[in-house]
């Protein structure tokens, strides 16, 4: 891996500057905080593609066999570094939809599928930028990944003729991408409108109205007192139609104003754009080292500086509001154990409370040391869904999802980030996040539902937790 350093850039710049070429990749802090917002990555021109869709795995449309994960290890072992201190030294950025549950365990298919995403949808970069906010630094990273076939017939000739083949080639390959990057980085912006929302409001159809979610609500409670589950999360789809010319772009920066997020994410793909403003980490690993951030419990902000601390601290006291993050932590204990060493699995944060723009969360944390052998795919697949946005116990409660929700998830609460060739992975849920074509729209809000839920303020937490991204498209 070859690093250039250069002049700090705001990450939006970047983004702007590098949307030139195709595929860009954001991983946006776009709320500060140290450890989790410390960096942002920006990445574009990917040398290859990574599908996974109807059971069929494919690099560049080329057919890849095995399973989603046996297929993808496959895909990135070419590429593999050593791990060392950059955050991020290149590798796949993009998303595991939530319909990719079906591949990794048996669950029931849902109704209606209206086919926007693949179950899984990741570019492989060789060249990226990372911002470090806490430093006040920018460093491009290039990988020399992949080798053409000139170079690798040039690199065969060196071992027939008993020489050791260096990696001059990829060095080559490295510095002439950090040169084009750090060109179009230090160039003149493009001029970028500024963020606005189509001239007539979108209107948003929903797959549930206040009635029919009250009763999902209700349908759960039964299901629990019935002994089937402790908790299931119940989501309202909703679906508008974009006008013509819609710019996905100013849609995200007008997102992360109105609702920064530690873990924003704008993803250029093949006929799809992904913006999104989370604040939940999926899941971490660094070397052998996992964490999990669950996030159940949610209060709306407040004007009032005295009320909203109020509704902070009655948030910390619920008693519905903790029995449902204590449940869905026991579930994260439990994947976690299944791919972590015996006794390394820890819940160092209970119950925290964090703060964004519009609403207060209780955040917990679960860590372990990833079994020896086993890979951030491992992880993936042991951990996958997370149990914050499925339910107690998890299988049973992504059937109940299925049954009550009648639409497939697809992007929504499965997970977006990268997976380093250093073996590293970051994801977030993907909650607060719009995933669109170039006809519409989708987004989708949810909550976890308990014995003590009441089907009213339920529904209202699915609007709350809405409405900053509605607002963005106003």
């Amino acid at each position: 891996m070859w690093t250039r350093e250069i002049p700090f850039i705001d990450p939006v710049a970047a983004a702007t500057r590098l949307r030139a070429l195709p595929g860009l990749a954001f991983l946006d802090s776009a709320m500060r905080h140290d450890p989790l917002g410390r960096h942002s990555i920006v990445a574009a021109d990917p040398f290859a593609r990574f599908r996974y869709r109807d059971g069929r795995a494919t690099l560049d449309g080329n057919p890849v066999a095995g399973g989603p994960m046996a297929a993808l290890r496959a895909c990135l072992e070419p590429y593999r570094l050593e791990p060392g201190s950059e955050p991020f030294p290149g590798g796949a950025i993009g998303y595991l939809a939530y319909d990719l549950g079906a591949a990794l365990e048996r669950v029931a298919a849902p109704a209606r599928r209206a086919g926007l995403t693949d179950d899984i949808a990741l570019n492989l970069y060789d060249t990226a930028l990372v911002v470090d906010h806490a430093a006040g630094t920018g460093r491009l990273v290039a990988t020399g990944f992949p080798e053409t076939a000139d170079q690798r017939a040039g690199r065969r000739a060196e071992r027939g003729r008993g020489r050791q083949a260096g990696d001059h080639h990829r060095r080559a390959r490295a510095e002439a991408r950090l040169a084009r990057f750090a060109d179009l980085l230090g160039g003149a912006e493009p001029p970028v409108p500024a963020p606005a929302g189509p001239a007539q409001p979108l209107v948003w159809r929903s797959n549930f109205d206040r009635q029919s979610y009250e009763e999902a609500v209700e349908k759960v409670r039964a299901y629990i007192r019935a002994g089937d589950i402790y908790q299931a999360n119940i989501a309202q789809r909703f679906v508008a139609d974009l006008p013509a010319g819609f710019d996905p772009f100013a849609l995200y920066r007008r997102l992360r104003e109105t609702n920064p997020a530690t873990f924003g994410a704008y993803l250029e793909l093949e006929g799809l754009t992904v913006a999104s403003s989370s604040p939940e980490r999926f899941v971490r690993l660094d070397g052998r080292h996992v964490e999990t951030r669950p996030i159940k419990g949610t209060a709306r902000r407040l004007d009032d500086p005295a009320a909203d601390r109020a509704a902070a601290e009655a948030l910390q006291a619920s008693v519905k509001e903790r029995a449902e993050n204590v449940m869905i932590v026991d579930l994260l204990r439990n994947d976690l154990s299944r791919v972590c060493a015996p006794g390394s699995v820890a819940v160092p944060t209970l119950c925290g409370l964090e703060t964004y723009a519009n609403v207060h969360h209780l955040v917990s944390v679960v860590t372990g040391d990833l079994r020896d052998g086993l890979d951030a795919l491992d992880l993936l697949e042991g951990t996958f869904p997370g149990g914050s946005i499925t339910g107690a116990p998890k299988i049973r409660a992504m059937d109940i999802i299925t049954e009550i929700e009648g639409d497939a998830r697809e992007l929504y609460c499965g997970a977006i980030g990268r997976i380093g060739f250093d073996g590293a992975l970051d994801t977030s849920i993907a909650i607060r996040t719009v995933f669109m074509d170039d006809r519409q729209a989708v987004l989708q809000a949810g909550g976890g539902v308990t014995l003590l839920s009441e089907p009213g303020p339920e529904y209202d937490e699915t609007l709350a937790k809405a409405a900053r991204v509605f607002e963005a498209f106003a």
